[in-house]
């Protein structure tokens, strides 16, 4: 049985947060954007300096692959953000009315009239 999430104080502003329950165990920083600015800054400063991360995407392999990457992909920085997408249907066409006969064969009464002139129980 899981215990009960207990409050935890933000390393960034020091104030008490309720940790969010998937991620108790990992999370030090509250939601706030400073705090969550400064998160991002510590885990970088953790993870730069390791050995296995210093060259990650440096080298004669890494410039070969974005090489091939952009020549497979030619204007992709090119393309507008701010297209408005095609929709999904198609355009619409408008068609003439057509006349219709104000006498539909109906009697005196239509069933919307009825269903309201009856009493209530």
């Amino acid at each position: 049985m899981r215990r009960p999430l207990t409050k935890r104080k933000c390393q960034h502003c020091q104030t008490f947060f309720d940790p969010d329950p998937r991620s108790a165990g990992r999370q030090h920083y509250c939601a706030t954007p400073a705090c969550r600015k400064a998160s991002k800054a510590a885990s970088q400063r953790r993870w730069l300096p390791q050995p296995s991360t210093r060259d990650s995407f440096s080298g004669p392999a890494h410039v070969e692959r974005v090489r091939q990457w952009r020549k497979a992909n030619p204007g992709y920085w090119r393309h507008k953000a701010s297209r408005v997408p095609d929709a999904l249907q198609e355009p619409f066409t408008p068609q003439e009315p057509r006349a219709q006969q104000l006498d539909g064969g109906f009697g005196q009464e239509v069933l919307q009239d009825a269903f309201f002139m009856q009493p209530t129980i």
